[in-house]
């Protein structure tokens, strides 16, 4: 080989050489162009406090809007929504990072379950986020649960194989690239059940429970003279008497009830608001509690509404022979008592505008009818009879005669 053939064998091996690593450069640009999202934030500009209004669509719409007074379920007449719940999903929001990145096909769509909302079982979940003026600030369309297979093929909680601990999402700037974030968003629903503040009323140390009927001879009040004494009945008759352990359970019945769902706009016939059954508490707190109830539902929820209102003493009076520090010590025992006590009421009273729905456990103790509270009365025995006699046989007809 002379030197020309030499010289040329070079140039030959620098230019495959060079388009070696050109080719091997483009191979790793392109592998680690998925993965150069990894790590990064899901939003890296997101303002919680921009937020102002947040809307979750798929079989339903949701929509969640911050107001003068707090934040508002649009679909059950702007009823107060869960503060502490949006405020979660905010953060977590901002906070999202991306585990995965991979190009995505039309055709790929449903498989993730990102198509568009409202297009059946492979549809998308759309979670949107706008501020004050309405302008959109990000949308995101949320897929698939990303599942961590359990060892030995263990079923995960959903009865999958495996456990959520992810979720498929794509940006609505973005439709051709699905993203994997590492965490399933289960709270990401647009059920407004779910979105609700749950704060309700709560009766303490009932001292009168009055049952209103819409038949006057089924209504009856009870009574105790002490917070830890018998339920007495009023107006008993002659004969009559109180089942106790029937009543025994009323003090602590609405002690800490909770409700269904809040109905938007009630209709009043429908729903037997317009004659209600009705139920008043007094406390020894000197708070009073004025429920009405319509009629149980199919889902055995009742209607509910409750009207609050009390009457406390503002000023303690002083005991006899009271010392300087004991007054001041008591007298800012009553204050913090009453604070509170204030406090509560305000909270009950804001309830007064909606009607609720109620599981029948809470409702079902107090809407009994007046002889269901009483003792049974046996039915009197025969005179002359015996539960030992037996019974004579009744006669069976010959077989020869004919019978009409």
């Amino acid at each position: 080989m002379n030197r020309n053939q030499l010289a040329l064998l070079v140039v030959v091996l620098v230019v495959l050489g060079g388009a070696g690593l050109l080719l091997v450069k483009h191979n790793h640009e392109t592998w680690a162009a998925p993965e150069g999202r990894q790590g990064q934030k899901l939003f890296p500009d997101f303002q919680v406090n921009d937020v102002a209004d947040i809307h979750i669509q798929g079989d339903s719409d949701l929509n969640l809007t911050h107001k003068s007074d707090g934040w508002k379920a649009q679909e059950r007449g702007d009823y107060p929504a869960n503060f502490s719940q949006i405020s979660e999903l905010l953060i977590k929001i901002s906070d999202l990072k991306i585990a995965q990145s991979d190009d995505i096909g039309t055709s790929q769509l449903g498989r993730m379950h990102l198509e568009a909302p409202g297009k059946g079982a492979d549809s998308a979940t759309l979670l949107e986020f706008k501020d004050s003026q309405g302008k959109e600030i990000e949308t995101l369309l949320i897929g698939k649960k990303h599942v961590r297979k359990m060892e030995g093929g263990q079923p995960g909680p959903d009865g999958e194989e495996g456990y959520p601990d992810g979720r498929y999402v794509m940006l609505q700037s973005d439709p051709k690239t699905v993203l994997t974030i590492s965490d399933p968003l289960n709270s990401v629903e647009p059920k407004a059940t779910e979105w609700l503040d749950k704060d309700f009323f709560k009766v303490e140390q009932p001292k009168f429970i009055t049952f209103v009927s819409t038949n006057s001879t089924n209504s009856w009040k009870l009574v105790r003279a002490s917070e830890n004494g018998q339920w007495v009945m009023a107006d008993l008759k002659n004969g009559e008497a109180l089942d106790t352990n029937k009543v025994s359970s009323l003090a602590g019945a609405l002690g800490y009830p909770s409700f269904v769902d809040v109905m938007a706009a009630p209709d009043a016939a429908k729903t037997g608001m317009d004659k209600p059954l009705e139920v008043i508490i007094d406390t020894f707190g000197h708070f009073t509690y004025d429920m009405q109830i319509g009629a149980k539902t199919p889902e055995n929820n009742y209607p509910l509404q409750v009207k609050v209102t009390a009457d406390f003493p503002t000023q303690r009076g002083p005991g006899a022979d009271e010392k300087p520090d004991e007054k001041m010590k008591l007298d800012k025992e009553f204050q913090d008592k009453l604070k509170q006590s204030q406090t509560k009421l305000a909270q009950e009273q804001s309830l007064a505008k909606w009607t609720y729905l109620v599981n029948n456990w809470i409702v079902d103790p107090f809407v009994r009818d007046r002889a269901q509270l009483l003792v049974e009365k046996k039915a009197p025995k025969t005179a002359g009879a015996s539960t030992n006699d037996v019974p004579e046989e009744t006669a069976k007809p010959a077989d020869d005669v004919l019978i009409k």
